[in-house]
This record gives structure tokens, sequence and C-alpha cells, in this order.
């Protein structure tokens, strides 16, 4: 069977992994292009072809994946008088990769549908090492036959894929992911503040909490900054933390569900914004509370 040809919105730290994937696989590929976008070297040597424009891109493909920051610039990509939408070939699939607020999707999904397209919400977990390595994580909402059809393609980059459920249902689950897993990262990087405070030797914590109850990929993720101050194990900037929480307290907040400890958690990301500035990364939350605890 002819292989579809894809286009690319986001060629960020895990778009530009995800795109390395598509076109290793032999896919036709076309992706947007734009500042935020990591250097496209790698990608041309691979046969991979840019758009000038959003409608340059979708009028030359026949699935499209965004993998873009939030729900403001997935509108953005599809809505208006200058998105997607209006130059959609009929059939078109788009799949949004990006981490969104659940109603944005549902909303988005049901504009795609109108526009005579197809809509999968597919966010991904893990990081960019996997995103390059083809590993990542899908968190795959919509029809089950459409997500069969794609799954070929998904599979290029993603080494999980769980279906889980209707349209906005990935969304949800990517969110309630992220608040777990940077909520327990908050909660470490605050239990390592005050263990540095009472003078327990950062290798003496690591070593106990790895034994016990604090053990996961949480600690893992912060274990070579609590002990190398290094911070590549988990790169995620702040303020795509800060959010995410914000993104989850919306959806928490529409759901009518309790979200007192996501408000606490929420508030130590924005101190941490703060006081250490949008770009730093999450592990760097440790030295933060540090110096200027909460």
């Amino acid at each position: 069977m002819n292989k579809p040809r894809i286009g690319l919105v986001g060629v960020g730290l895990m778009g530009h992994g995800i795109a390395l994937n598509i076109a290793r696989k032999g896919y036709g590929l076309t992706v947007l292009e734009h500042p935020g976008n990591q250097p496209l070297d790698d990608l041309r040597a691979l046969g991979v072809a840019s758009a000038a424009s959003v409608h340059d891109l979708v009028r030359q493909v026949e699935v499209l994946i965004l993998c873009v920051t939030g729900s403001p610039q997935v509108e953005a990509v599809l809505l208006g008088e200058q998105g997607a939408l209006v130059a959609l070939r009929p059939g078109t699939v788009v799949i949004d990769c990006s981490t969104a607020i659940p109603a944005s999707t549902e909303s988005v999904a049901r504009a795609v549908v109108a526009a005579g397209g197809r809509f999968l919400d597919a966010p991904m977990t893990r990081t960019p090492k996997e995103a390059a390595e083809g590993r990542l994580n899908l968190l795959v909402g919509g029809d089950a036959a459409l997500l069969a059809e794609c799954l070929p393609l998904l599979q290029c980059f993603a080494e999980n894929i769980t279906h889980t459920g209707a349209v906005g249902s990935g969304h949800r689950m990517k969110l309630l992911h992220n608040y777990v897993s940077l909520g327990s990262v908050a909660l470490l990087a605050e239990a390592a503040a005050c263990a540095q405070a009472g003078g327990v030797a950062p290798q003496v914590f690591v070593d106990v909490l790895a034994k016990g109850g604090g053990a996961g990929v949480a600690l893992e993720r912060l274990r070579p900054y609590l002990l190398q101050q290094d911070p590549s194990a988990l790169r995620f900037a702040m303020s795509n933390a800060l959010k995410d929480l914000g993104y989850y307290a919306t959806m928490a907040q529409d759901s009518a569900a309790a979200r007192g400890i996501a408000q606490a958690v929420r508030d130590t990301f924005d101190h941490a914004v703060a006081e250490g500035g949008p770009q730093k990364l999450v592990p760097e939350l440790v030295d933060i509370l540090i110096k200027k605890p909460r």
C-alpha cells in the first residue's frame, strides 16, 4: 500500500524526534517552516520538505500532525482564515500530539469534521530522548477504526499506544499523567530542599527513597540533578510545567473535581517561574526551593 504524505507543524524538541522517525520509516514528510523549529538540516538530508505557510502545507498532505505548545497554538494552526481547515483536503486526518485543554480539543475536533476531515488527539508522554529513539507513549482519543488505520504511522515514533476512549480523552489522560508526574517531582524537590536544610546528604536521601516508598520514575529523573547538578534527565521547562498544571486546573474545574493539592503544586511552579525564570528546567526546582523557600 502507498504510504500517505505526512505534514508536521511543530519541529521542537519533541517534534524533531517525531519527524526523524517518520522520515526514516520511508514516509514522505513536509514540515512547516517556523522560527521555533529545531535545525532542519538532518531532516532535509532524509528528504524532508518544508512549506512556508499552513495552507501550502495542508494542500500537500493526507495526514497533518500537530506538535505545538498548547490549545491557543492548536487553534491558531487550524482555525480562522489562515488556519489549515480552510485548505483541508477531504478525508485528511488531523492528529494532535500537543498538550491541550480537553474542552478546546472537542471543539476543534468538531470543526475538523465539519471541514471534511477526521481527528485524533494523541498527546505524548516521555522526553525528547525517547522521541529521538522512536519510543514515545501515545494516549489516543478518537474512533478506534481511525486509530487502527493510523497505527503504522504512529508506531514509527511510539513504543506504547493506548486508546483512551472518545475524542478529548487522550488530552484528559495526558493532563492527569502530567499532574501526577509534576506533582511527584514537586514533592520530591521540596523534600530534597528540606533534607539539605537539615544536613541530610543527597546520596543518603536518594538511596533511602530508592529503596522505599519514594522509588519511581520521578526520583530517577531527579537523581542526576540531586547528585551531580545535571538537569538533562528531565528536559522540560518550568513554563511548560506551569502551563500544563494550569490546563489541569481548568479541566478539574470544568469537571467539578477536587483540586486542592493541584493548586499547591501549581503555586510551587508559579513560584519557580517567578524566581528562576520560565526556561529553567524542572529539576532545578530543587535549588529554587533551597534558595527561596515558599
